[in-house]
């Protein structure tokens, strides 16, 4: 438990793995990072990745119910997303799809807002959806932004709830989202060193996007034209030395926007080499200046401590993806573990 004087006590306990892979079809390689919403009828929704054999990724719509002991049983009634579209689609080896959604309720445009990576025939790039239900979605597309006609690596994108002022005073619906870098080392620990000796601003990090508020009022199908971004400064901290990305999307609090990012930093392990780490750390925005960070965690909520947050398909990583607020200050933490399954946490800030 930490904080400074200024900001809330966090408190983080891990209390179940709502969802693990059926071994089904189209689960067999992972059900992880997961989305969630609240529907207009109070249920919770989860929208996990879903890996099938050659790494192809569907977004599942998962309907919950909550025992009377507090965990959670969660039924799938379908997809949110199929591979479908171009750019969620490619035939060469390393698979394709729809990756690590983030589900926002924007009650500016009385929608649901998912982003989610799309993998295909351009890499990785951050794509959206729209539903007015949070069960049947219809696609917008790629982010496109303005004054470029390319499209580029980008992931980890979750949009604010609210509008909010952009840097040039614009009234904007304002999202994250992560350029990627393309590191040009394929062998694991030559690339770990490169990582490392980067200086800290051409690192991976956090990017805040806006899109004009009077445009996609008049037509939501808009959400995918970027008017303006730019990288966000956070405080210095001890996690995310390697890259820091998004993960759920903000929530309002009294101290401002609150979010759960993930960092990444290396770790030695037994056998004397490095591997990369994937942590869960948090931020508070100024409620009025988003591009303002006034606080970041000194120590990270939590890090990879489980059995199958060690292990899995990919080692070492809690990868928070959805937030549920269960309370004024307390809320529950949707998380992906080792890119295999859900981990589901509560975070309480106190006081």
């Amino acid at each position: 438990m930490f904080a400074n004087s200024a900001f809330p006590n966090f408190r983080f306990e891990r209390i179940g793995i709502p969802l693990k892979p059926d071994k089904m079809a189209n689960d067999g390689l992972g059900v992880l990072n997961p989305a969630c919403a609240r529907l207009r009828d109070g249920r919770l929704q989860l929208y996990p990745r879903m890996v099938a054999a050659g790494n192809i990724s569907r977004i599942g719509s998962f309907r919950t119910r909550e025992r009377a002991d507090g965990m959670i049983d969660a039924e799938q009634i379908g997809y949110a997303l199929e591979p479908l579209e171009p750019y969620e689609l490619r035939d060469k080896p390393g698979g394709y799809g729809c990756e690590d959604p983030r589900v926002t309720f924007i009650p500016v445009l009385d929608r649901y807002v998912m982003t989610y990576v799309a993998f295909g025939r351009d890499g990785p790039t951050v794509a959206v959806a729209i539903s007015r239900d949070g069960l049947t979605w219809e696609r917008l597309g790629q982010m496109h932004y303005e004054g470029s006609d390319e499209t580029f690596a980008d992931k980890d994108a979750a949009f604010f709830p609210e509008p909010v002022g952009s840097p040039s005073g614009v009234p904007s619906l304002a999202f994250y989202h992560r350029p990627s870098l393309n590191v040009p080392i394929a062998d694991a620990q030559a690339a770990i060193e490169y990582l490392k000796n980067l200086p800290p601003e051409k690192r991976e990090g956090i990017a805040l996007g806006y899109v004009r508020l009077d445009i996609v009022r008049a037509d939501p199908s808009k959400l995918c034209d970027v008017a303006e971004t730019h990288r966000l400064t956070l405080p210095e901290a001890n996690w995310g030395a390697i890259k820091v990305g998004a993960g759920t999307p903000p929530v309002r609090i009294r101290e401002g926007w609150l979010s759960v990012m993930h960092g990444v930093d290396a770790i030695e392990t037994t056998a004397g080499m490095e591997s990369l780490s994937y942590c869960a750390g948090a931020i508070i925005h100024d409620a009025e200046r988003i591009d303002r960070v006034l606080y970041r965690s000194s120590e990270p909520l939590f890090f990879p401590q489980e059995g199958g947050e060690i292990a899995g398909t990919v080692g070492h990583v809690v990868f928070p993806t959805g937030i549920d607020r269960r309370g004024e200050r307390a809320f529950d933490i949707y998380y992906g573990m080792a890119d295999y399954e859900i981990g589901r946490g509560r975070l309480a800030l106190e006081p």
